[in-house]
């Protein structure tokens, strides 16, 4: 598994870490009943604090991404409560809509861009890449 994290971001560390293992789940690269490496392994492979990966492992397990197992550590399982999940985008969507609203985007230049992006990782997990 490859991640990377940017420390001149202003992203938060451990949210990179998470978002990173979704991309790697919707694109197909990580799969469900993968096993994550351990928290020290990916403190270790990315260089930084185990409490940062620990967080993002404990975000991944409340947003359903994620099983804490003892023995197997965090465990890819996807759990989907479809109505919680829509109602979750739905807040996040909200954000970047104002966002969009403020700067003047127009609504058929967003269409385009949510096509875009969901085609992008449609047509990943089908290409197999």
């Amino acid at each position: 598994m490859v991640l990377r994290v940017d420390f001149n971001s202003d992203e938060a560390l451990y949210m990179q870490l998470r978002n990173q293992i979704i991309f790697g789940i919707a694109t197909g690269r990580i799969r469900e009943g993968d096993s994550l490496p351990s928290v020290r392994q990916l403190a270790e492979y990315v260089s930084i604090n185990m409490h940062t990966v620990n967080k993002a492992y404990t975000v991944l397990r409340e947003e359903g991404f994620v099983k804490l197992d003892r023995r197997k550590g965090a465990v890819v399982a996807l759990e989907a409560d479809r109505k919680q999940v829509l109602k979750e985008m739905k807040e996040e969507i909200a954000v970047a809509m104002a966002k969009a609203v403020c700067r003047g985007i127009e609504r058929e230049d967003v269409h385009r861009l949510v096509d875009e992006v969901y085609d992008a990782f449609a047509n990943w997990e089908e290409s197999g890449e």
